[in-house]
C-alpha cells in the first residue's frame, strides 16, 4: 500500500497490461485516436520489479552486516526513466489496423536501492544495478504507435503516466520483502532520453535552433565562441516559468526579444529530465574530429595558407580511399556510432599513418590516439 495512498490513482493493485488510451473521452468532435497503446501502471510496475530484486536486497542487507528485522524503513529506491522513439515499425505486407508506422517505448531502469538505517550518518548501499545500460535490467513500460515528433499524441499518452509518477514522489511504497513490511521512496531521473526527446519534453525548440544547447542558454555564436567556459543552467522548473513568459508577454515585446528572454522555449514543459551526454554521441563527436585532423595530417595542413577547397577535398577522398581498403571502413554521409568506434582504434591510425609524410607527426598522431583510447573507457 502507498502512504499516503496515491493521489487520483485507483487503489486496485491487481492491474495487468492496460490499454494505454484509457481514459480519453472521445467527445463528438474529437478525432478518433488511430493508435494503439498498451502499458502497465507505474506504481504497479515498480511493485513488481522491486518484488523481483527481493533476493537481492535481502542478500543486499546481509552482505552490509544489516539485521533485516530492524531495517523496515528508510529504503530509497532510484528509478532511470528512458523513453525513446523505435524508429520505422510498419508491417511489410499485412492487413493489421492504421496506425503511424513509428513506435515509441517508455521504460525504466532500478539503477540503486540503499537504507537510510537509524542511527546511522550515511545511507548504505544495498542493491546497484550492474549493467544499467543493458536491455536486460531496462523494464518496458509503456509501448505506443506514436511517432516521436507527434507531440499531442505522446504526451496524451504519457500524460497519465506522469501523473502516476508525480503521486508517488510524494508518497512512501509500504511493501513486504523477505516476509517484513518496509517502506520505500522512489526517485526519478529521466536521463534515458536523446536530445530530441529532451526538447520536446522540455518545451524547448527543435535540433536546428540557435539555441543549440539542452543544458543552457548559449546560442551557436556564443558556443563558437566560447568552447569551455559553460554550467548547467536550464532546469524544469526554470523552463515551465520561461514558457509563462512565452505565453503571456508580461512586458509586450516583438516576437524576437520575446524569443531572447525565454531562450528558445516555447511549448509546455511536459516531463523533468536530466540531459546527460551519452558515450553514443561523445563517441560521434570525438570521431568527427579526429576524421578531420586525419585529413589535415594527411595534407600537412599546417605548412599551408588556407588551402583551397578542391586540395582538401583531394585528402578527404584519400583518407576514405585508405580507410576503404585497408580496414574494408565504407565513407559514410553523416558520422555514426559504428563508423565512430571502428576509426577510434590503434588499426585505423596505423593505416592513416601510412600517408602522413613527417615522422614526427606520425608519432604525434600515434600518441593522440593513444591518450584518447585511454580516456574512453571514462
Amino acid at each position: 500500500e502507498w502512504q499516503p495512498a496515491l493521489k487520483n490513482v485507483s487503489s486496485s493493485w491487481d492491474v495487468g497490461i492496460l490499454d494505454g488510451l484509457s481514459g480519453w473521452t472521445a467527445s463528438v468532435d474529437d478525432v478518433s485516436a488511430d493508435t494503439i497503446s498498451r502499458r502497465f501502471r507505474y506504481d504497479v510496475a515498480l511493485v513488481s520489479a522491486l518484488k523481483d530484486l527481493e533476493d537481492d536486497i535481502m542478500e543486499g542487507l546481509k552482505e552490509r552486516g544489516l539485521d533485516d528485522s530492524t531495517c523496515t524503513s528508510g529504503f530509497t529506491v532510484v528509478i532511470k526513466e528512458s523513453c525513446d522513439g523505435m524508429g520505422d515499425v510498419s508491417e511489410k505486407h499485412g492487413g493489421g489496423p492504421a496506425v503511424p508506422e513509428k513506435a515509441v517505448r517508455f521504460s525504466f531502469t532500478v539503477m540503486s536501492i540503499s537504507i537510510q538505517a537509524e542511527g546511522v550518518e550515511e545511507a548504505v548501499t544495498i542493491f546497484r544495478e550492474p549493467k544499467p545500460n543493458s536491455e536486460l535490467s531496462c523494464r518496458p513500460m509503456c509501448l505506443m504507435f506514436v511517432d516521436e515528433s507527434d507531440h499531442e499524441m505522446l504526451t496524451a499518452i504519457l500524460g497519465p503516466v506522469i501523473a502516476e509518477r508525480k503521486a508517488m514522489t510524494n508518497s512512501r511504497l509500504i511493501l513486504s520483502i523477505g516476509g517484513l513490511f518496509r517502506s520505500f521512496r522512489f526517485y526519478f531521473r529521466g536521463t534515458g532520453y536523446d536530445e530530441k526527446m529532451v526538447r520536446e519534453m522540455e518545451g524547448l525548440e527543435a535540433s536546428g535552433s540557435t539555441y543549440i544547447c539542452t543544458l543552457c542558454d548559449s546560442t551557436r555564436a556564443e558556443a563558437s565562441q566560447n568552447m569551455v567556459l559553460h554550467t548547467v543552467t536550464r532546469s524544469h522548473d526554470e523552463n515551465l516559468e520561461r514558457y509563462e513568459i512565452w505565453r503571456t508577454n508580461p512586458f509586450s515585446e516583438s516576437a524576437e526579444e520575446l524569443r531572447d528572454r525565454v531562450k528558445g522555449v516555447s511549448a509546455k514543459p511536459f516531463m523533468e529530465t536530466h540531459p546527460t551526454l551519452d558515450a553514443l554521441h561523445c563517441d560521434i563527436g570525438n570521431a568527427t574530429e579526429f576524421y578531420k585532423i586525419f585529413q589535415d595530417e594527411i595534407g600537412e595542413v599546417y605548412l599551408k595558407r588556407n588551402p583551397p577547397r578542391e586540395e582538401r577535398r583531394r585528402w578527404r577522398s584519400a583518407l576514405d580511399k585508405q580507410l576503404r581498403t585497408k580496414l574494408n571502413l565504407k565513407p559514410v554521409m553523416r558520422m555514426n556510432g559504428n563508423y565512430a568506434r571502428r576509426l577510434m582504434t590503434r588499426d585505423s591510425v596505423e593505416v592513416v599513418c601510412e600517408l602522413v609524410p613527417s615522422e614526427e607527426r606520425r608519432e604525434a598522431l600515434k600518441e593522440l590516439m593513444e591518450l584518447y583510447l585511454q580516456m574512453k573507457p571514462v
